[in-house]
Parts: structure tokens; sequence; C-alpha cells
């Protein structure tokens, strides 16, 4: 049995083919195999604030004071973030922030540097 591409649109992974179409059985979503062979782990792009493309080992700059969830810690604005790892999922930065440790970042909230 081989193993077919999840859903673009909602991550689904029961998706069959029909004919020269795969089909997603929870959302409705169709696409054609051919996309779905082209496309890959390059296809993500993820952009900062002002709309610049990150790539893995960017530095950043944090543009809001972002509360630490859990503790009482804030990464101010200003916040040089070296080396950073994109990620999938809602909080696409991975990264290692001096006096806080390894944290998550939204792409929305950091400017390239």
């Amino acid at each position: 049995m081989s193993t077919l591409a999840p859903c673009p649109s909602c991550g689904s992974e029961f998706t069959y083919e029909d004919g020269a179409l795969l089909v997603c059985p929870e959302c409705g979503h169709e696409w054609s195999t051919e996309a779905a062979a082209s496309s890959g782990e390059d296809s993500r792009s993820i952009n900062d604030a002002n709309g610049n493309l990150l790539q893995d080992g960017d530095s950043v700059t944090v543009i809001k004071d972002l509360k630490v969830k859990g503790s009482s810690l804030v990464v101010k604005v200003g916040t040089k973030v070296k080396n950073i790892r994109l990620v999938d999922g809602d909080h696409d930065i991975d990264c290692k922030i001096d006096g806080i440790g390894a944290m998550k970042l939204k792409s929305e909230f950091v400017k390239k540097s």
C-alpha cells in the first residue's frame, strides 16, 4: 500500500485517489497528483512582520513585548535572536534566547535583522 500525501487544506492523512485527483474525505478538498508530487518541504515560506522571507540560521529582532507563558519573564522589544530554525505549526520559529532559554516564536512578532 502506497502512502499518499496529506490534505494541503486540513492536513488529514485519510486521502484517497480518484482517477487523476487526490481527495480528502474530511474537508472535500481535491487536488491533482502532479501538484502533490511537485510540492515538497521547499514550498513553505515563512515571512516576518515586514514581509521579508525568513530562512534557517537568520537573525531576527523582536518587535513587541512578549510574555512567556507559565512564568513572569518577558521578552522585550529589540531582543535580538540569532540562528533561528523554522518549523511547522502556529509558532513557526524555534530559537534560544539569552537569559530565557529555548522558545517558540510566531513570525508575525519578529523582523529580520
